[in-house]
């Protein structure tokens, strides 16, 4: 019974931190989403440091993904 628990807690163990290894990556790519926005917003809010002070603010846009179909 012992080596039954034994197993039994290191499979959460695993499972554990894979969930971790998961949320630690959405929450990298949200980040990084958070910086490379953040030109838009100041220009949006008027931000004076905000690249192109005063002048029209012409950055691309970001580009369309192709959408794919789920099976």
């Amino acid at each position: 019974m012992n080596q039954g628990r034994i197993r039994s807690v290191k499979n959460t163990q695993q499972i554990t931190k894979a969930m971790k290894m998961v949320s630690a990556a959405k929450l990298r790519r949200a980040q990084d989403r958070l910086v490379s926005a953040r030109p838009y917003s100041r220009q949006a809010a008027g931000d004076p440091g905000a690249p192109g002070r005063g002048r029209a603010f012409l950055a691309p846009l970001p580009e369309a993904r192709p959408r794919h179909r789920r099976r």
